[in-house]
């Protein structure tokens, strides 16, 4: 069983993918305004190199389907122990997220312990648990039936490449711009042009061998993006993969310190078509002068 299917067997699964724990009500249907937003554990997975470097994957489902919200670090959005800042967004788009950040695990974290993430909005509290499960053991680096493995990034040229969903805040470049001017993100971008399906049927379609969603993850004001999902352009080959850019600017509202959050999935879409192994998410530092 993949990943994803591990996890719904341990929770309670909702439309849209979100994951519950210790709820007893009825799952809340979606609203376009007014609803709960609650986060999703991914699964934990461990380091290539070292099984004793452990991570948590973390995405959320915010249930509105038009209302963006907005949960400031603190006690409606916090991760316990050790909080309340560990990384987490604090802007939720509509709808379900997948792996959106990464929390690494103490070496001497035991499968009995455990983080909690809480977020309240609009009136609702919701609670999930991370912990390292065996059942929620991932492998997001490498699908092994077809060897499908994720998108590598990069935010300079000749920069240093990210590959897989481990955005976290220690690892963001940072990018100064002000309120008069558009800031030009460019990634560079590289991938396996393998896909990833539950049913392994072939693709459908005429799909981009990848495709991108920028978007706020922090920050005091609006943000506007020239295309939050920009296309990316390049050579595109089945036996030598993906090799381009994709392009995008972005302009703010008010000054201050804000944090973008970028997704780049492979052929499988969202959320890896039920797998890990398919996506990889970056975050960028921005400081915005008056």
């Amino acid at each position: 069983m993949n990943g994803f299917g591990r996890i719904c067997a341990a929770g309670t699964l909702v439309a849209g993918g979100a994951l519950l724990w210790g709820q007893t009500a009825l799952p809340e249907p979606r609203k376009q305004f007014g609803a709960s937003v609650t986060g999703a554990f991914e699964g934990w997975f461990a380091s290539e190199r070292d099984p004793n470097i452990r991570t948590f994957l973390v995405g959320y489902f915010n249930r509105n389907t038009q209302q963006e919200l907005d949960i400031p670090i603190g006690p409606n959005n916090v991760i316990e122990p050790g909080g309340p800042d560990m990384g987490q967004p604090t802007h939720f788009l509509p709808g379900r997220h997948y792996g959106m950040f990464a929390i690494p695990v103490p070496k001497d974290f035991k499968p009995e312990d455990k983080y909690t993430w809480t977020l309240f909005a609009n009136g609702q509290f919701n609670t999930i648990p991370l912990r390292l499960h065996t059942d929620y053991n991932i492998s997001p680096f490498s699908e092994i039936s077809v060897g499908n493995t994720p998108p590598v990034i990069r935010f300079e040229e000749n920069g240093s490449p990210t590959q897989g969903p481990i955005a976290m805040l220690a690892h963001a470049p940072v990018r100064t711009t002000s309120l008069s001017k558009s800031l030009v993100l460019t990634l560079w971008i590289t991938d396996d042009m393998k896909y990833t399906s539950g049913t392994s049927s072939p693709l459908t379609g005429n799909r981009r061998p990848v495709t991108l969603l920028w978007s706020k993850y922090r920050g005091p004001g609006a943000v506007k993006f020239d295309k939050d999902r920009p296309a990316a352009e390049g050579t595109a080959d089945p036996n030598q993969g993906f090799n381009g850019k994709a392009t995008t600017s972005v302009t703010f509202s008010e000054p201050g310190e804000y944090v973008l959050h970028v997704t780049v999935n492979d052929y499988s879409g969202d959320g890896g078509g039920g797998f890990q192994c398919c996506w990889t998410t970056g975050l960028v530092k921005v400081s915005v002068t008056p």
